[in-house]
């Protein structure tokens, strides 16, 4: 399994083939006698709802270095996507909060990401009244606060569209808005 399209073998090394499986084509080494599958990588993210605003890191690392994101990341082998969205919220901005207190409310399959190939984003939110602890920054960003997602939407820092649909979601799951940030590709 990998996160590209394999090219060549990644047991091997040897140079694929196209083989026809399930009613698709597939990659398949020759050598190994295997079929090698284009996998995406599961990812998790929290959007924490404070009134009209939502919780945002500024990324100081790449993939997105400088962009304003929703705090998640790439879940563990062990963890479920809930488990994982917590790890990452506590990582990345300190807080706090229980699994069961996230609501699933958007997923999204991102295919030809150009920093990480595919990506399979599962996002959640929570109301700031769920989560403990202060908005701090953790490993990975250079900045945490809750920010108007409207404005940073229509101002010329960077985001990115997954973030706008999850936090669109979430607005709409949690509290029955229907809300529509900004620009659209």
């Amino acid at each position: 399994m990998t996160k590209r399209k394999p090219s060549p073998c990644p047991y091997c090394g040897t140079g694929l083939e196209s083989r026809s499986f399930e009613e698709r084509e597939r990659r398949f080494c020759p050598t190994c006698e295997e079929l090698i599958f284009q996998n995406p990588v599961p990812v998790a993210r929290v959007v924490v709802l404070d009134g009209d605003r939502a919780l945002f890191v500024k990324r100081s690392q790449p993939p997105y270095e400088g962009a304003w994101t929703i705090p998640g990341g790439v879940l563990e082998v062990n963890e479920s996507a809930a488990v994982g969205a917590t790890r990452e919220l506590r990582e990345e901005t300190r807080l706090r909060t229980p699994p069961e207190d996230l609501k699933l409310v958007h997923t999204d399959l991102d295919v030809d990401d150009p920093d990480d190939g595919s990506i399979l984003t599962v996002c959640f939110a929570v109301e700031r009244g769920r989560t403990a602890g202060t908005p701090r920054t953790g490993d990975e960003p250079s900045a945490v606060g809750f920010r108007d997602p409207e404005e940073l939407v229509d101002s010329a820092e960077r985001t990115r569209l997954l973030d706008v649909r999850c936090f669109e979601a979430a607005f709409e799951r949690l509290r029955g808005e229907a809300r529509e940030f900004g620009r659209r590709p």
